[in-house]
């Protein structure tokens, strides 16, 4: 895969940089509260700093983009992709994850993130960039991959199950570049 340049741009009051290892602990926080109080995760238990630091070393280590978002000095959200299914032939489509932190939502900060997410895997190889949004696209996850340019490719059904209750997940789909109008390596 290729690497990507790193960058640190501002946004408003939000500066958004590559992560670093200094960020897990806050990473590992924010994704926490979403796991244990929201639907946005599938998983029930909370990942650990080093947990963080090994999913942090494999996304890197395939050339794709971990970046937050400070403010303060604060890490206020995060957002990173990582390939959408491990076979070769899925090796040109990614999938993105946004998480913000509660104290900072309503900013337009997921927007800042994905936005700079989209531009980011548009410099490497990749084609296309999935979303797999929890719960049908109650929160604003839909509405937020529609104004940048996602389309909804379909939902799965009560695919999974947690805080009681069957979730659907909704699919939306983004070309990135030139997507399938040529071919791979053109």
């Amino acid at each position: 895969m290729s690497e990507l340049s790193p960058s640190v741009s501002r946004h408003g009051d939000a500066t958004l940089r590559d992560a670093a290892e200094h960020d897990l602990p806050a990473i590992a926080a924010i994704y926490a509260h979403h796991v244990q109080h929201s639907v946005a995760s599938f998983e029930e238990t909370p990942p650990t700093v080093d947990e963080f630091r090994t999913r942090l070393a494999t996304v890197r280590s395939l050339g794709l983009p971990w970046m937050v978002a400070e403010i303060d000095g604060k890490v206020a959200g995060y957002c990173y992709a990582t390939p959408y299914r491990p076979r070769p032939a899925y090796r040109h489509t990614v999938e993105d994850s946004i998480y913000i932190d509660d104290t900072f939502r309503g900013r337009g900060l997921g927007r800042v993130l994905l936005a700079a997410l989209i531009e980011r895997c548009e410099q490497g190889p990749w084609r296309q960039m999935v979303a797999v949004i929890a719960d049908g696209g109650r929160g604003g996850s839909l509405s937020l991959h529609r104004s940048l340019g996602f389309e909804l490719i379909g939902t799965l059904k009560s695919v999974g199950f947690k805080q009681g209750r069957w979730l659907d997940t909704t699919l939306m789909q983004r070309v990135l570049g030139k997507g399938d109008a040529v071919p791979p390596g053109a």
